[in-house]
This record gives structure tokens, sequence and C-alpha cells, in this order.
């Protein structure tokens, strides 16, 4: 039996009075795992609400597949629902399957083959078969405790209520019982939020496999890179949506020439115009009726005047026409994406071989054990760890924010500024042009403005933080450090809730520069590329070790 394909053709979908889909189409066939890339509110969870039959598009087409799966970003079980109920739902088809294979068994073992219905018997025996090798349904239950212990749920009791259980622990149950499933046709939104490596590297590795359509919107990178055979970048382009083959890093490398061809032709296009436009006003200055002659256009000029007028005027019309035809014809110039674009991520201080910040058997108890870590003036540090290793308090400690047992010494005059995970604004009723002014100052604010950062979008400079997203409010948090860079950054999961073209950006800033920024990430693509030490905190908060140089002057472009 053949997986179908899902297809979606002229999708339209308008939310308020903004349209989020413009006309997209797309096909996912068999074996293709597509990326939705793009900026957040370019329509990535709209596009799968739309192909899922979740929502309905004010226009345009979809057709999908029955046995269609969608994974939300909200999981949809009750909390009173059970473990067992969950995995029973997602074997229902292949137990339904299995006892109808049993069904049609007995029945033909009981029938004579000359029996009237005996062929159309064995004709639904052979349908129900087929349907059964397709949900490869005699290795659901050995699939099903595969799954569980791959997302770490192994364990579980599966008496166990959903409400027992934490919100990333209910995340990991929809993907399991997805994974269990195996529909013709999957969709993704966020499938790796709040995966540790070993399980994201387990869904990585069960995506990868499956022999259906798979269409998945996500920020991680490195699943993008492992899983997809082609991505569909959704931000603005010269022709709308645009699909790219290959995985993120294919995607990278074809974007920038991309962009670089489309700036190219916008600015030879600008020179063109302003060359034709200088043309046709010299030139008819020159044809002008009342223009007086020259001195040396007097000798000769009434035996050519006639002829000189007529080429002038006909240089004009010529060239007037050439200028509107370009007009009419050119390519709008290049969006400006949301990229950092400052200055410096942090500011360098005095020459000094005295460390910025020193700890020495530092306790935070219960949360953090650290013997000795010290940062220098232009340190590149990475905190890895997984959950509840310690890397948010860590980072607390050496901003002053958390007391904590031990020596702990910071340079005089040192100044720190810090992204923390969770973002909240004293005056949750003011704008975003509102707060930014008055918490660096009129001067400051005047000379970095939130628009030459690249953080915001113009349209949502007048929205009250307490209506943004989350993505939104921390790029604004980003962009009040950045606007006024402290000689120590720490940034607490930074790439969280960016697109992934805005995190690379950062990271691109990140690498190079004076100052010292601190960085505790789970992000396994930042942390392949990272060019600086590493302290990795083992769950516990305990240090496990130190890595790599101090100092991180020059890092690369391409790389941390």
């Amino acid at each position: 039996m053949p997986h179908p394909a899902l297809t979606a053709h002229d999708l339209i979908r308008s939310l308020g009075d903004r349209r989020v889909l413009d006309g997209v189409s797309l096909t996912a066939s068999p074996g293709h795992r597509i990326g939705l890339i793009g900026e957040n509110g370019v329509g990535k969870t709209t596009l799968l609400r739309l192909l899922a039959g979740a929502d309905e598009p004010d226009a345009g087409s979809v057709t999908r597949p029955p046995d269609l799966g969608f994974l939300q970003q909200e999981t949809p079980f009750e909390t009173t629902s059970t473990i067992a109920a969950v995995l029973d739902e997602a074997l229902s088809e292949v137990r339904e399957a299995l006892a109808d294979l049993d069904r049609l068994t007995g029945e033909l073992a009981r029938a004579a083959e000359d029996e009237p219905g005996y062929p159309e018997l064995l004709d639904a025996y052979g349908r129900r078969l087929e349907e059964a090798q397709h949900l490869e349904a005699w290795d659901a239950d050995r699939r099903a405790t595969l799954v569980l212990e791959g997302l770490g749920l192994g364990a579980f009791g599966h008496e166990r209520t959903l409400g027992s259980l934490s919100g990333g622990q209910r995340g990991r149950l929809a993907i399991a019982a997805l994974l269990i499933r195996r529909p013709s046709a999957l969709l993704l939104d966020e499938p790796t939020n709040h995966l540790d490596d070993a399980a994201a590297a387990f869904v990585e590795e069960q995506v990868s496999d499956l022999p259906g359509a798979v269409v998945v919107a996500s920020h991680d990178r490195a699943f993008l890179d492992a899983v997809c055979t082609d991505l569909i970048d959704l931000d603005p382009a010269v022709s709308g949506p645009v699909r790219y083959g290959g995985n993120y890093t294919a995607y990278l490398a074809e974007k920038r020439a991309e962009r670089e061809r489309w700036e190219q032709r916008y600015a030879e296009e600008q020179e063109d115009l302003e060359a034709l436009r200088h043309s046709a006003g010299v030139t008819a200055h020159r044809v002008a009726p009342d223009r007086g002659r020259r001195d040396n256009e007097k000798m000769g000029y009434g035996l050519r005047a006639g002829r000189v007028q007529s080429q002038i005027s006909r240089r004009v019309r010529n060239a007037g026409r050439r200028l509107e035809e370009l007009e009419r014809t050119q390519v709008g110039e290049p969006p400006r994406p949301l990229r950092f674009s400052g200055p410096t991520l942090s500011v360098s201080v005095e020459a000094s071989q005295d460390p910025l910040v020193a700890l020495h058997g530092v306790r935070v108890p219960g949360r953090l054990v650290l013997d000795d870590l010290e940062v220098s003036a232009n340190d590149r540090l990475l905190i890895t760890g997984g959950n509840g290793a310690g890397k948010s308090t860590l980072l607390a400690v050496l901003a002053g924010r958390l007391t904590a047992e031990g020596d702990i010494r910071r340079r005089a005059g040192l100044t720190v500024g810090m992204l923390a995970q969770d973002t909240v604004f004293d005056r949750p009723d003011r704008t975003v042009r509102d707060t930014y002014e008055p918490s660096l100052g009129a001067e400051r604010a005047e000379a970095v403005t939130l628009g030459s950062l690249g953080l915001m979008q113009e349209a949502d400079m007048d929205k009250p933080v307490g209506l943004l997203s989350v993505g939104q409010r921390r790029r604004l948090a980003l962009a009040l450090l950045v606007a006024h860079p402290p000689q120590l950054l720490l940034l607490d999961e930074p790439t969280n809730h960016l697109s992934p073209r805005l995190s690379d950006e950062l990271e691109e800033a990140m690498g190079t520069g004076p100052g010292a920024i601190v960085v505790a990430s789970h992000d396994r693509w930042l942390r392949k590329r990272w060019r600086g030490r590493e302290l990795r905190l083992d769950t516990g908060g305990t240090q496990s070790a130190v890595t790599g140089s101090a100092a991180c002057p020059g890092a690369g472009k391409d790389r941390l």
C-alpha cells in the first residue's frame, strides 16, 4: 500500500487584519521531510494547522492522507488520562487490523473454496493483510517499548495520570504516541522542545526512518540539519516562499547566495534608474526651446539645428521609455530581516591580568557546587549540562543576583548585563518604544536607535510589551543590553524563541569583538560550533570540567 502525498494549493489565511499566508503551495511526497523556516510570525504554525485540518484557509485547498498525525506545541490529552490510555489510542488502529486478520483467517479456514462469497472473503483478507503490513502491525508492541525507552519514559508506570507528569514529559508522551502510530504523513510543531540530547537524537533517527511525508516547523537547527530533505523559507522573497533542496547546512549556503543575488540585482537596477533619470533630465535640458545658444554652438547653428534637435528629442523619448519600463519592472528592495546589526555585544575593560570575576569554593545548597572559575576580560565561556545542572544558577551568581557561599571577587566598577530565560518588564502597559528610551536614557536611545539593531519590527514598536510574544520580549531585552553593552554579558539560553537565522546572526556577534560573554545553552547547533571555553556542570550542580582557552578574540565569522 503506497503512502499518499500531502499537498496544499494557493493557501491564503488572514488572522485579524493581517494576512499571514498569501498563496502558499507545497507538495510533501512520501520520504520527503520538509522543514519550515522563517521569522516568528511568518505563519509556520498557521500553515501546519491548515495542513492538519485544525484550521480552515480563507482560500485554497489541502489534500491530506486520512491517517495524518499532528504534533502541536500544546498536548491534546486530558490531565486525567493515563499513559496506558494514550498508548491504547496510539495502538488502536494496529490492534483493530490484527483482530480483523484473526477473524478473517478463521472465516477462511471454515469456508470451502467453492462456496459463494469465498473470493470476496479472500479479497477482504488480502486488503486487511496489506493494511497490517503498511502499519507494521506485528512490530507495534516492540516499537512502543523502544519509543518509550528512547524518550526517557520507559520507567514510568502506565497507570500514571498525565496530570502527574511535567509539561516536558507530557510533550514527550505526545511525540511517543505519534512515533508508535507511524501515520502516513506527520506534521511536527517544535518537536524537540524540552528534549535532552539523547531524546532529540532518538527522535531524529525515528523521524528520518518514517516512509511517509513529514512537515516540521522548528527552531532547532541541529534537528533541521539531521532530518530534513527540503526546507521552505516563509520569509519575504522576490517570488514568495522558496523551497530549497537539502538540509539546514545546504539551506544556509543557498540562502546567503540568493540574498547576495537579490541585493546585487537591486543595486544594479538602482544604478540604471539613476543613470536613466540623469540622462533624461540632462538631455531634456539640452533640447529645451528657450535655452540660449552657447558660444561654441553659434557657428553653423542654423544649418544643424533641426537635425540636432530631432536627435536629442529621440534620445529623450528613448530614455523616458526605458526609465518607465524599468520603474515598472524593477525588483523590490530586499526587506531587512530581524537580525543583530548593532554595536559589539560587550565592551572592553582596561587591560589587566586580574579576572573580571573569580569564584572559589562556591556553593548554593542543592543547586550548585563549584570549586574554581575565573572569567577574564575577553572570555568566551559556554556553560553546558542537563536540566537541573545549575546553569542558570551559576549565571545568577556571576551577575550578583543570587547569594552564594564561598569566595566571590569582582573587578571594581565592573558592569554586568544578563539576559534571563524569563523576560518580564515592570511596566507591561508601556509600548516597546516607550520602554526602550526610558530604560537607556534619551541620549543613549538617540545614539543607538531600536530600529538600527534589527531586533524588532517597526509594526511592533507601538505594541504594549505585555502583548508581545515570548520571542519578541526576549528580543527587546536583548536590544536593551546591546544598546548599552556591559563589560560582562551573561546570556541564559539566548537562542530560545529566536528564528534560526537570527540565532545564526547572534552567534556570529558573540564570537567576535571585545568584552567577556558567558552563555548557558542546551542548543546543540550552538554548542557544536563553539570555539571558546566550555564548562560542563553535572546534574546536581557539580563542576565537571573546563575545556578550551580563556579568551576567544579571533573567532571567525563562520564559526563561534
